[in-house]
């Protein structure tokens, strides 16, 4: 797979699963309330990223999520 593919889905499935977190606090209250609940998503989507760049965590994931080369 082409890493300029690669990344775009790195990206939603880092997205999709801080959105699933987050979604009970979306859930709850729409409206004002609604964005810390946004802003837990997008923290939970930047620790995800920098989860899925560990090595050990890379070995991990599937074949079409994993970075090419092993950077």
């Amino acid at each position: 797979m082409k890493d300029s593919l690669r990344r775009p889905l790195r990206t939603a499935v880092q997205a999709a699963f801080a959105l699933l977190a987050a979604l009970p606090l979306l859930a709850d209250d729409p409206g004002v309330a609604a964005v810390p609940a946004l802003a837990a998503a997008v923290a939970g989507a930047a620790a995800l990223s920098r989860l899925m760049s560990v090595p050990a965590v890379e070995r991990l994931l599937p074949s079409w999520l994993r970075r090419e080369g092993g950077r």
